[in-house]
């Protein structure tokens, strides 16, 4: 280990669906966040550890920011807000576009009020040719003064290696926060129940996965060892929206329950006998006391 040890605190923002949670899960090497072309995928900060010789990231994937349309949104948009001044750095991921949206322009007034450093990530450069991206940093350049503008693909990998020697550059020397094996600090439960809203986000129609939340009721090992039993309930808000998600005869539920028993199996390393289950409780988004009890309370964030 080198002498000079450096850690620290990075937050990922931008808005929904470009590429946050595929660009932590590629920099850590292993799949934490749950990644989706919903919006809405992430709903809570997510925190995952990267530790190299040279010292330990430990990166925030936030929720998309966007303005909220009910508590739900309020809790997500609080989620991803309070990270700006609390971190060491900040990594905001737009698309290769010259064009600058309302959403882009919310999060540049966002950040006119942090003092935390600001890199701008051109993510999905594997979609555009070159000089797209160079238009798109000539657009972006002049909206904010960032400490770094750096193009990257984050599903190919690409310029991503460059990307965590300039964080790293820009990070202060300090302890080792996380053991060196540590890659989370979401609890195993919550990564299960993420999955199965994964695999609901993908299969579901459009406007079913916004109000879906997922509970895991039970998650037991085998005296073995080999096999963990899973109970898990997927909350929805309709009666129709019920009848979707268990499909004809089931179809559409044993379909989610499979792919996310795959990717369990795969994360747990051993085999899992999931049960799935799906409950209507209408209005949860702007309830308070049901998006606690699903795991989303606010005051966790203070």
């Amino acid at each position: 280990m080198k002498d000079t040890f450096k850690s620290g605190f990075v937050t990922i923002i931008g808005r929904p669906n470009v590429g946050k949670s595929t660009l932590m899960n590629h920099l850590i090497g292993q799949k934490i966040a749950i990644t989706s072309k919903k919006a809405q995928t992430t709903r809570n900060r997510i925190q995952t550890v990267l530790t190299e010789e040279q010292g330990q990231i430990i990166f925030l994937d936030t929720p998309g920011i966007n303005r909220a349309k009910n508590k739900l949104g309020d809790y997500m948009l609080t989620a991803a807000e309070r990270t700006l001044n609390e971190v060491d750095l900040i990594l905001w991921l737009v698309e290769p576009t010259t064009y600058i949206g309302g959403g882009e322009q919310y999060i540049i007034e966002k950040l006119k009020n942090v003092k935390t450093p600001v890199f701008l990530v051109i993510n999905k450069t594997d979609t555009v040719g070159g000089e797209e991206v160079l238009k798109a940093i000539s657009t972006y350049k002049d909206q904010y003064d960032f400490a770094e503008i750096i193009p990257v693909s984050a599903l190919k990998g690409t310029n991503t290696p460059d990307l965590v020697e300039t964080i790293f550059k820009y990070l202060p020397e300090g302890p080792m926060f996380y053991d060196k094996d540590t890659v989370t600090d979401q609890p195993e439960r919550q990564i299960v129940a993420e999955l199965i809203r994964e695999k609901a986000l993908r299969l579901l129609d459009q406007e079913i996965p916004h109000g879906i939340a997922v509970v895991v009721e039970r998650m037991k090992t085998r005296k073995r060892g080999d096999i963990v039993d899973i109970d898990a309930v997927i909350v929805c808000e309709r009666d129709t929206h019920k009848a979707i998600i268990i499909g004809k005869q089931g179809s559409m539920i044993k379909e989610i329950g499979s792919k996310a028993r795959r990717e369990m199996e795969n994360l747990l390393d051993m085999k899992v006998n999931l049960k799935l289950w799906v409950k209507v409780r209408k209005d949860w988004r702007d309830s308070d006391l049901l998006l606690k009890n699903y795991g989303y309370n606010k005051k966790d964030l203070l």
